[in-house]
């Protein structure tokens, strides 16, 4: 069975509609929505439709939350995931797509399009990103902070990602390269809602230090 992982922390404003349009390519059975101790309706409004709710008492950070939902989904006989965000960023009517890919590769990375909506900051250090990923781990990857992913489940574990925050994006390629797994990168469309919402500046840097320790000491 194919699962749809999104996690989400206060995102009452944006989770139905997310959900609505999620619900046109795949069963609400198959839908699960992770709730990363949200102060707002975040999980009320995912019940409401149906779906399966899972949720932190606590904020964790994306890589807890994100590592909860594809847990759960393997238990319960995945046999692909694709995960997405639930700000409205990722448009869900790509899901077949994403799934599709995974005929023929073991990983599907999403690459957002880059057009004058990309705030130029996101732009910069996503590129640096991309380069120290070259350099450092051989993995050629386009847009490695993108959340838009999908795999077959049974690669997960080669891929699963042991940090709590953001850099489980780049923990998931540098896993992804040291098991060889097959890959492909599908363009995607992004609406940025939120000019400041995601991997902050800060959040780069810290980015870029780990992977340049992991690469030292690991």
């Amino acid at each position: 069975m194919d699962y749809v992982i999104i996690p989400a922390y206060n995102e009452a404003k944006n989770i139905g509609q997310v959900l609505n349009n999620t619900l046109k390519h795949i069963s609400v059975h198959q839908i699960i929505v992770v709730d990363d101790g949200s102060k707002d309706d975040t999980t009320a409004i995912a019940q409401k439709h149906g779906v399966t709710a899972l949720r932190h008492n606590v904020n964790l950070g994306k890589g807890a939350a994100l590592k909860t939902g594809c847990d759960y989904a393997i238990t319960h006989h995945a046999t692909n995931i694709v995960v997405m965000d639930a700000d409205g960023q990722h448009d869900p009517a790509q899901i077949p797509a994403f799934l599709n890919l995974l005929k023929t590769n073991d990983i599907i990375f999403g690459k957002r399009k880059i057009t004058k909506n990309m705030p130029f900051i996101f732009r910069f250090g996503n590129t640096f990103i991309n380069l120290v990923l070259r350099v450092l781990y051989g993995v050629k990857i386009e847009d490695s902070q993108c959340g838009y992913r999908s795999f077959r489940a049974s690669v997960y574990p080669k891929i699963r990602w042991h940090v709590t925050d953001y850099f489980m994006e780049t923990e998931m390629i540098v896993n992804a390269g040291k098991a060889k797994l097959t890959h492909t990168q599908y363009p995607i469309e992004t609406i940025y809602g939120d000019r400041y919402k995601g991997t902050t500046v800060i959040d780069g840097v810290k980015i870029v230090l780990k992977m340049i320790a992991w690469r030292v000491f690991r």
